[in-house]
């Protein structure tokens, strides 16, 4: 019996090995070296890792670095270098294969889910969010055009759909996934409008209504398809990606029911490059769940005969910058908050603000601020220059 146990656990031994050998050549045709002294190389704790990563992917990669198994400097130049060289296409398996046919298949977004995002995600604790984000909490890709830190590139941001939307005082706005107000406030007090927010996070909405005290603001705890009613203007930013290929029609329709006739609809949305792609599982299952990024061709798709397309303006490198910057006050308020979560909540954000970061460095993820109208702009609609 001993003998059996012994031969056992060596050809366990000898399928880690296995692994652990594969791996290493995989990541070193990329440049990356396994406990190598970059600050992009794996440093390998534990072999079984490499046995996780081949097996399961992203969602390998992700849960093995929470359990220790693995560390890096930088994790974020890390996933650049994965998805510039493509080694994550090398790397197939069935549980994201299931991720892809789940998307397609299934509606993860319906009422009920809906609110799931809002209680995994955003309800973990708005002093958490406030020490990691700019004073106006936007928890969305601030404008690096001219800016130089997060706060004058979220400011930028805010006052680019701003003009966008040539928002005028007096005027009514919805926001689609209004997070805590940050888009709302900023526009009642530079531009004189009254807004109305609707969100899925009873978080966010009772600290929302605290910082926009005074204002012209209102905030409603519903889903977006419940709303019908009539506004100058409509702006979501950072909240499509919540909506699910299976529900982007009926968006628009809600868009458009909310829409006057001359007023003009802001998307600000993260998007992809492949039509029939799979959630991210590790994302999914850890940070955003039933989320998924839509691509332009589902957009334009969608709001057909709803809207006229007036602007597209991609920029999704920024978004690689505001996230190291959030990962940077992260770091820097940890110590505060280590004592209310576990170590294992420390690796998870720090991996999810790092991995994202890269995917925005590797151009696989883009942002997308679409500017619709119902009609058509008379005359023809013109972008702002800032």
């Amino acid at each position: 019996m001993k003998n059996q146990e012994l031969a056992g656990a060596d050809n366990l031994k000898a399928v880690h090995n296995k692994s652990y050998e594969y791996l290493k050549q995989l990541l070193a045709s990329s440049g990356i070296i396994i406990n190598g002294h970059n600050p992009w190389d794996i440093q390998i704790h534990d072999p079984k890792a490499a046995d996780l990563i081949l097996a399961q992917g992203s969602k390998g990669l992700g849960e093995s670095y929470m359990a220790g198994m693995w560390d890096c400097q930088q994790i974020d130049e890390l996933i650049n270098i994965i998805l510039r060289s493509k080694l994550d296409a090398k790397i197939k398996n069935l549980s994201t294969l299931w991720y892809s046919l789940r998307a397609q298949i299934l509606n993860h977004q319906t009422r009920t889910r809906a609110w799931e995002v809002g209680e995994t995600h955003y309800d973990i604790g708005n002093d958490f969010f406030a020490k990691m984000l700019d004073p106006y909490m936007t928890y969305t890709c601030g404008y690096w055009d001219k800016a130089s830190n997060l706060n004058d590139a979220q400011l930028a941001k805010l006052d680019l759909v701003c003009q966008k939307l040539n928002l005028k005082p007096g005027m009514h706005v919805l926001d689609i996934g209004c997070g805590w107000g940050s888009f709302m406030r900023y526009a009642a007090e530079n531009y004189g409008v009254t807004c109305t927010g609707v969100t899925i996070s009873k978080e966010q909405t009772e600290y929302g209504e605290q910082l926009c005290q005074g204002l012209p603001i209102s905030f409603r705890l519903e889903d977006y398809r419940d709303l019908n009613e009539q506004y100058d203007a409509i702006v979501s930013l950072g909240m499509f990606e919540h909506v699910g290929r299976k529900n982007y029609r009926t968006y628009f329709e809600v868009a458009r029911r909310n829409l006057k006739e001359d007023g003009l609809f802001l998307l600000h949305t993260i998007g992809g490059q492949i039509r029939d792609h799979h959630p991210d599982p590790w994302i999914d299952k850890y940070i955003f769940p039933n989320g998924e990024v839509p691509v332009l061709g589902q957009i334009s798709d969608s709001l057909e005969s709803l809207f006229v397309i007036e602007d597209v303006h991609n920029f999704g490198a920024d978004y690689d910058k505001t996230l190291m910057a959030w990962h940077a006050n992260f770091e820097k308020h940890w110590h505060e908050f280590k004592g209310q979560y576990f170590q294992r909540f420390y690796r998870m954000w720090r991996y999810y603000l790092l991995v994202c970061a890269g995917s925005f460095r590797a151009r696989s993820n883009q942002l997308w601020q679409i500017v619709l109208s119902p009609d058509g702009v008379k005359g023809g609609y013109r972008r702002p220059r800032l």
